[in-house]
């Protein structure tokens, strides 16, 4: 036996010793003393209190079922207490008593437990069902949410609904576009934007067979590109590494494409990526880091990765107007940039204002709202 409740702890044992069957090997007020109890005597029945001192009956549960596999436990608690059912049936607990049970429940649920029965209390049994139908009911629920998400994935993987549209990334001071940025558009229904889109692909396990319907869209437009300008392609580090994204990738004109790795997406294993990079790089495809800026990570994967471009993150560059910082930061980026050869990109450019502050810091390309908005390729 084992309850802190002193006056508790007497009832039970005066209930234990009427019984001639029944042997009482030892009681205690806290959790290690029942521990201790249950190693020394190996006792068929313990019962214990669901919160007592030292970590509760569940602790005591799981130490006991450790040290003496053969002790069946029942849990005692007070009425209204539903979630300790849950907590120490999850413990190892067969069974369930309340508080203020009859003597005949006590000895009924002892000589059940003896016999291997896992059985509950009829005053808490009914918690129990309403509990366990409660959660069989939230898990259906969060199943065919699932159900639904993974049908909406793979509809607009099979069902033709994503396009590409391009952003001209320009030359800042002539205009002249160097290249094409290709974004994914979605034509199904929910409408939201491609963010939304790609991280439930992620969710449902399907993110990399998105990217490269995507990544399929926008390279069947590489030949309507100006000649000369670059296709630039957003991959996650992890859609970078399936077969089916390089295959993809391997058979375009490799010098004519650039991959665009973002700040956000995280990268667990750089050696790896930069080995699978460094076989397209090989062949002529650059690489750019996009968002830099936007934290620590973007400028870790530039350290890492040696890109042949920097992005540096449109919130940082809409506020180069006003802010010190962003200056000193896209700044400290352009003469990093020129030390190691690389090529600074401003993403987000919305004024003419924020045109010119660039320039006086140095940066050469941009792109944004103000240049262009994505759109179809122009014709002609």
């Amino acid at each position: 036996l084992a309850d802190d409740d002193a006056d508790v702890l007497q009832a039970l044992e005066a209930v234990i010793e009427s019984e001639p069957w029944l042997e009482l090997v030892g009681a205690a007020g806290d959790v290690d003393g029942v521990i201790e109890l249950a190693r020394l005597h190996r006792p068929d029945v313990a019962l214990i209190d669901v919160k007592m001192p030292g970590g509760g009956g569940p602790r005591a549960a799981r130490e006991i079922a450790r040290c003496s596999p053969q002790t069946r436990i029942v849990a005692i608690s007070a009425y209204d207490d539903r979630g300790s059912v849950f907590e120490m049936l999850r413990a190892g607990a067969v069974g369930y008593l309340v508080k203020g049970a009859s003597a005949n429940e006590i000895c009924d649920m002892i000589a059940r437990s003896v016999r291997g029965e896992s059985v509950l209390s009829p005053e808490v049994a009914s918690e129990v069902v309403h509990e366990l139908a409660e959660h069989l009911e939230e898990r259906s629920s969060l199943e065919q949410i699932q159900r639904e998400r993974v049908e909406r994935v793979q509809g607009a993987i099979t069902g033709g609904a994503v396009r590409a549209v391009f952003q001209p990334i320009v030359e800042l001071e002539s205009g002249e576009p160097i290249g094409f940025e290709a974004l994914a558009r979605f034509t199904t229904t929910p409408e939201r934007g491609p963010e939304a889109w790609f991280a439930e692909a992620s969710s449902v396990g399907l993110r990399t067979e998105l990217e490269l319907v995507a990544l399929h869209s926008a390279l069947t437009h590489l030949g309507g590109l100006p000649p000369s300008t670059l296709l630039s392609v957003n991959l996650s580090p992890t859609a970078l590494l399936a077969p089916a994204v390089r295959q993809a990738l391997t058979d375009a004109p490799a010098e004519r494409l650039v991959i665009e790795v973002t700040e956000h997406a995280p990268i667990e294993d750089y050696d790896a990526l930069a080995q699978s990079l460094r076989e397209l790089r090989a062949s002529g495809v650059r690489l750019a880091i996009d968002d830099a800026g936007a934290g620590f990570a973007s400028l870790r994967h530039v350290l890492r990765l040696a890109p042949d471009m920097i992005k540096v993150d449109g919130v940082v560059i809409r506020a180069t107007d006003t802010d010190r910082g962003a200056r000193a930061l896209t700044r400290s980026l352009v003469t990093f940039a020129l030390e190691m050869g690389q090529i600074v990109i401003a993403e987000g450019i919305e004024s003419e204002g924020t045109m010119y502050v660039l320039q006086a810091l140095g940066v050469q390309h941009g792109q944004g709202y103000f240049i262009a908005v994505p759109g179809d390729l122009p014709t002609g």
